[in-house]
């Protein structure tokens, strides 16, 4: 079709996974004591492999036509970030074919896109020019770049000063007012405030009704559903549903449903990286049960690999229907010594209502860098039994259910 501006054609995209034989905390004399059984024994019968495919893409094919709004969704792993980075030129598919008809503007994670050294101002005039426009066209839109972004008292600050809400703000605005026929459009969002993000989508949904096509990948269910037509769901790097967003959705739900309320991992195939990996994630509380009435709290455990490092994490919170119920990060941020460290979070009481709720986890490093996050890994059914409602036996509306003060005060007499 004439109107297609982006063709998928069987693309596979395979890295190669190296594995040290021992990990970096190994004590002296264990290395020493490998090295001699080695010489010993020509049994490799168990060892691990000191390299190995891991294939981020498998045979991927759709079409994206001109004006779509599409939704790219799935679990932490599904390949949706390497799919963006393959659109947008930043890595090459190891099989397969691509064609894209038109600009194409990214905005991948934080830190991409912009030279550190240089200021707001100057990074506008870069990112124009790699978008193949002239000082004159980008001139044209640097005030509303500059008024949507909310960053003109910084303008000419080097963005390696810049917060990374600063930073994606602006990074933003630039991608989004220089007219490319292709927008796309990660997580990032996620750094900025409440209204910001609302701003964004506004303005997303501006740019599809100019004709233009936008691919947004977000684990916020909501945002996804109010912007976009159509999904593409991953699943394992290969594609579990093309269509309708609201039927992606439910197939996203479907894949999620038997999420658990307690995981772990061995340190080897724990998730994070040479800094810091999450070793279990789990929901306690009294008895084992989840009543309304009962304080709940979320359990993390994680290795932390290097002296001086800040780490903090940071529960999101969403009901079944895919509602935001709160998020909640660990605002104590000191430097850390190496060693295995618990965070705790406790959920008060009497806040959530009777539903199936599921938790998804970030781990934060130095500079709000995501070590890792964990899309609605755990999750649990809250239920009321026990729970004190008064004379009222109906349904009890509402995501959440807190019990709230009141007071009846009499201020008159008739």
């Amino acid at each position: 079709m004439s109107n297609t501006v982006i063709k998928v054609e069987h693309i596979s995209k395979s890295y190669i996974l190296k594995h040290q034989n021992e990990a970096s905390y190994t004590a002296l004399r264990d290395v020493i004591s490998n090295k001699a059984k080695s010489l010993f024994s020509s049994n490799t019968k168990g060892q691990r492999k000191s390299s190995e495919e891991f294939l981020a893409l498998n045979d991927i094919s759709f079409d994206i036509k001109q004006g779509d709004r599409v939704g790219i969704i799935g679990r932490n792993g599904a390949g949706k970030s390497t799919l963006l980075k393959v659109l947008s030129r930043i890595v090459t598919p190891t099989k397969g074919k691509i064609t894209i008809d038109g600009r194409v503007a990214s905005l991948l994670e934080v830190g991409t896109g912009f030279h550190p050294e240089l200021s707001g101002r100057e990074n506008i005039f870069l990112n124009g020019s790699i978008l193949g426009m002239n000082k004159i066209e980008i001139q044209k839109k640097f005030d509303e770049i500059v008024s949507f972004s909310e960053v003109e008292r910084f303008l000419d600050t080097p963005v390696k000063r810049y917060s990374s809400g600063m930073y994606v703000r602006l990074a933003f605005a630039v991608a989004a007012h220089l007219e490319p026929e292709i927008l796309i459009v990660d997580e990032v969002l996620a750094v900025g405030d409440a209204e910001f993000q609302k701003k964004c989508l506004g303005k997303m949904k501006d740019v599809s009704g100019e004709g233009r096509t936008v691919l947004f990948v977000s684990h916020n269910m909501v945002a996804v559903k109010s912007l976009c037509s159509k999904g593409i769901v991953l699943e394992k790097g290969a594609i579990k549903f093309d269509g309708n967003i609201d039927e992606a959705l439910d197939v996203y739900n479907s894949n999620i449903s038997n999420a658990v309320d307690n995981v772990s991992w061995a340190i080897e195939d724990a998730p994070g990286n040479e800094n810091a990996k999450i070793t279990s994630i789990k929901f306690k509380t009294a008895g084992n049960y989840y009543y309304i009435e009962n304080e709940i709290e979320i359990e993390i455990e994680f290795y932390n690999f290097s002296d001086n490092h800040t780490l903090n994490a940071s529960i999101s919170i969403f009901e079944d229907k895919d509602v935001y119920v709160f998020a909640s990060p660990n605002l104590i941020r000191i430097p850390l010594t190496k060693g295995i460290y618990k965070s705790v979070c406790k959920i008060p009481k009497n806040l959530l209502n009777k539903s199936k709720y599921f938790c998804t986890v970030l781990l934060v490093g130095n500079n709000f860098e995501i070590i890792t996050q964990l899309d609605k890994v755990i999750s649990i059914d809250v239920d009321e039994e026990g729970t004190q409602r008064g004379n009222y036996f109906g349904y009890w509306g509402g995501v959440v259910r807190p019990h709230l003060e009141w007071q009846n005060i009499q201020i008159d007499k008739l």
